[in-house]
């Protein structure tokens, strides 16, 4: 742009030098001054016309990079939230893999344990054994050297006998045994098939709704899985305006997305949780501070749920939490934005897991 400045301002000082020479300088080399104007001139204009498409270039240029740019910060903001979600599946699998290793650390000394009792049980068997033939063998020793002693010889019947009750006793106390522990082993296998199963439901259940809030991602929703359970959490920005409990069109929309996946997974339980921040909610009529504001946030949600006609009112609730149950208690503004949310928590259905546990 320098270098154009400098070639306009040298035409300029050509015009004027030939505008001073005119009216003294013979025709010849007036004539021959007038071809040089008219050559710096045409020169002018070419110079004028690369000017004007280099500063379209350099507008496009800098279009093209603000682009570029954007397309970075995207990029980048992709990649972080692939990560977050590397480390939430790598922190579930080592969470799942602690509580396989507890169950089997419980069922192995569960069956030490019968073991044990079983081999006590066989040693007084055996020992029973043992003394039941030496009586036998002095019983008979006494009826060929004491005939005379028949009374003795009944009481050691007796005893025989009683032994023989003791020993039957021994062999039913040991059946029952082995069947507590048969019972036990089918007891624990059934429960590790119910806990595999609530777990593939409930991974099941976030996936599917993951795939149905696809598209308000990043718009204050997230869907996290933790003990045993899929919380949907959706800020206050998405669903309503500053002090109120009227959903906005835009949260409607998720929660109508939300409610025909619930629909269709009848044996999930649903609550619906209203939090704010701790700025005081100073309000009059049927709203008198933040915990009637998150109670009726929540219950704004919960008939949104029921208008979907596919849940049964049962399998709902609906509560305010208030200030009390902060995520962030820093006293910052970002903290306060993350504290002004609803919490939708989804709980699979666990009567069959409390019936085996009941029956045991």
């Amino acid at each position: 742009m320098k270098k154009l400045q400098n070639i306009a301002k040298l035409i300029s000082f050509l015009l004027i030098s030939i505008s001073i020479f005119q009216a003294c300088v013979p025709a010849k080399q007036l004539k021959e001054l007038q071809y040089k104007h008219n050559r710096a001139v045409s020169d002018r204009d070419s110079v004028k016309n690369i000017n004007e498409d280099l500063t379209v270039e350099n507008t496009e240029m800098e279009a093209e990079l603000e682009l570029l740019k954007n397309q970075i910060t995207s990029t980048r903001q992709q990649l972080a939230n692939e990560i977050d979600t590397s480390r939430h599946y790598m922190h579930q699998y080592k969470v799942y893999k602690n509580m396989y290793k507890d169950i089997a650390e419980k069922q192995d000394v569960l069956i030490k344990s019968n073991q044990e009792e079983t081999r006590k049980l066989m040693a007084e068997l055996q020992v029973a054994r043992e003394d039941l033939q030496k009586r036998e063998d002095r019983l008979y020793e006494l009826r060929d050297s004491l005939s005379n002693e028949r009374e003795k010889l009944n009481m050691l019947q007796a005893q025989l006998d009683e032994r023989n009750a003791i020993l039957a006793a021994l062999d039913e106390s040991l059946k029952e045994k082995e069947q507590k522990l048969e019972d036990k082993s089918a007891r624990i296998s059934e429960l590790e098939r119910i806990l595999q199963a609530k777990d593939s439901a409930v991974m099941a259940l976030k996936n599917k709704v993951l795939d149905a809030l696809l598209g308000f991602k990043n718009q204050g929703l997230t869907v996290t899985q933790k003990n045993g359970k899929v919380y949907v959490s959706l800020e206050e920005k998405l669903l309503f305006k500053s002090g109120q409990w009227v959903v906005d069109p835009k949260g409607k929309k998720a929660l109508e997305k939300l409610a025909e996946v619930l629909g269709t997974n009848k044996d999930v339980n649903i609550m619906i949780e209203g939090h704010t921040d701790d700025v005081p909610y100073n309000g009059s009529g049927q709203v008198k501070d933040n915990w009637d504001l998150s109670v009726k946030r929540a219950t704004s949600i919960l008939k949104i749920l029921l208008d979907s006609g596919q849940i049964d009112p049962k399998r709902l609730i609906a509560a305010g939490r208030g200030e009390y149950m902060p995520i962030d208690n820093a006293k910052t503004k970002e903290a306060r934005r993350k504290n002004r949310r609803t919490e939708i928590i989804l709980t699979p259905n666990l009567n069959e897991l409390f019936e085996i546990l009941d029956t045991h």
